[in-house]
């Protein structure tokens, strides 16, 4: 559970962090504002970290989620080339999974809850892979997509919490 000052300061934390990790990591991606959603809205995504947030009164999970030419992209840039992209190989996966605990953890530093902590990624390949939403009362999902600057590439971050008394 969650109070809504937490969900706010979690979800900007965790988007923060997404612009800042890529940027750092060479692969400058931009937030759509007009197109962050409640709800889970992605489409084409053949990769996926999932971490689990607890701790702190928060329960939840954060899921970086890429299309193939944004699995490349972040496969290239954080291997420097030296890893061929593809969602088969567990190496090209683990660098998914990498970059869910850089931002993670970067969400969970910016955001200055105490308490909080977060599980291993789980990964997770395939054709258009989906998030179906927990549909339960008190349940918040937010979609925040991301272009990698000068294309048409786009990177999902899916924030689910469980909020209420």
């Amino acid at each position: 559970m969650v109070d809504m000052d937490k969900l706010v300061v979690l979800v900007n934390s965790f988007g923060s962090a997404l612009v800042s990790v890529s940027g750092e990591l060479g692969v400058s991606v931009n937030l759509n504002k007009s197109q962050v959603t409640q709800g889970v809205k992605v489409h084409n995504v053949c990769a996926a970290a999932l971490i689990g947030i607890v701790g702190g009164g928060i329960q939840g999970t954060a899921i970086v989620m890429l299309d193939k030419n944004s699995f490349v992209a972040v496969i290239n840039a954080m291997s420097g080339g030296m890893i061929n992209p593809s969602v088969d190989d567990a190496m090209s996966m683990s660098v998914i999974g990498e970059l869910s605990n850089m931002v993670s953890g970067r969400a969970l530093i910016q955001s200055s809850i105490p308490g909080i902590d977060v599980t291993p990624p789980q990964l997770i390949a395939g054709d258009n892979i989906r998030n179906v939403p927990n549909q339960a009362p008190g349940i918040r999902c937010f979609t925040l997509p991301f272009t990698i600057q000068n294309s048409d590439t786009m990177l999902y971050l899916v924030l689910s919490f469980h909020i209420g008394k």
